[in-house]
């Protein structure tokens, strides 16, 4: 059985379409990764997924319910973690996890032993009784992963998990996801911009301007770009691009790193590209490096988009311009 199904799911704001008639299943007990930049529709697709905002179009179910028809059965079976801190930081953890299962309805004595187990899953059993607003931001997310779990949900979101959080302490985050996912066999449904992190999922789906452009597993998605991935930096790139492409027949792309070309066994690609670039370019073209490397997922969204990822994060001015439209259009 699926834990997510949408179908042509779609939410206008106005003139703006934020999703655009997304289709995709999600197994029970699968790790499903929602990657594309920031205003790419993650957010937006949560939120309908969650009943938190109504589709303009479509259809989805969560844990079997309808997300318009069905939306209290929809929000007994999932928990979310905010993309924003939600937590009450007047409050002790213990206390935010109390409240939490108040809501919910969950029994005290199932309370107690649950909240129990899942600090300590977290590494938040000697902090129970310390306010929140002592918390470093880790123990923060941690604390909400917590808290998320205690209702026992049948699927757990997570809108950018790790943003705003320091390397380590990403790393340290995905561990106790992880953890947790192996010890109470939820379903994880996250968003993310972050490569490494869509990496640890089952399956991604990658979301660019609202609509999804691919959906596989990880290793299926780079297998699209069917071989290596060398990197040449040159004194002109514009020119290395023409170069290769009427001596070699490749088809190199320009990026802010160099000139990327794909090919197999690029091992042995790379003394003829040398050659072709440093000797049969007129006037001689400088090659300050190359390398080699097998495809990521940034090449692959490359591949799909024209473009980096990053190249597409939004400035403040985009994110206050969406805000305002969600904002004015509730």
């Amino acid at each position: 059985m699926n834990a997510i199904e949408a179908e042509r799911l779609t939410r206008r704001f106005g003139d703006f379409t934020a999703v655009r008639e997304v289709s995709f299943e999600v197994r029970e007990g699968e790790l499903f990764a929602f990657l594309g930049p920031n205003g790419a529709g993650k957010t937006t697709t949560i939120n309908m997924l969650c009943t938190l905002l109504r589709p303009t179009a479509g259809t989805a179910r969560v844990g079997g319910h309808d997300i318009v028809r069905e939306p209290h059965a929809v929000r007994r079976r999932i928990g979310l973690v905010f993309q924003d801190p939600s937590l009450d930081d007047r409050l002790t953890a213990w206390q935010n996890l109390a409240f939490h299962a108040m809501l919910y309805d969950v029994p005290r004595r199932v309370f107690e032993e649950r909240a129990k187990r899942l600090l300590e899953l977290v590494d938040l059993q000697d902090h129970a009784h310390q306010e929140v607003r002592t918390f470093s931001g880790g123990m923060k997310r941690r604390l909400e992963l917590a808290r998320g779990l205690l209702h026992q949900p049948k699927v757990l979101f997570l809108d950018e998990p790790t943003l705003g959080l320091d390397p380590q302490t990403r790393r340290h985050i995905w561990d106790y996801i992880l953890r947790l996912r192996d010890t109470e066999g939820t379903t994880v449904f996250f968003t993310t911009h972050y490569m490494d992190e869509a990496e640890r999922a089952d399956r991604i789906a990658i979301i660019d301007h609202g609509r999804i452009i691919a959906l596989d597993t990880p290793d299926n998605l780079k297998a699209m770009i069917g071989g290596d991935v060398i990197l040449v930096r040159t004194s002109d790139d514009a020119r290395a691009v023409e170069r290769l492409r009427e001596a070699l027949g490749l088809d190199p792309r320009p990026t802010a790193e160099g000139v990327l070309v794909e090919a197999p066994r690029g091992d042995q690609l790379i003394p003829r590209l040398l050659g072709v670039l440093q000797n049969g370019a007129e006037p001689p073209l400088i090659v300050h490096s190359i390398s080699l490397r097998r495809p990521s997922l940034e090449d692959v969204f490359i591949k799909l988009t024209g473009r980096a990822i990053r190249d597409e994060e939004a400035s403040p001015l985009e994110r206050m311009r969406l805000s305002r439209r969600l904002w004015d259009r509730r």
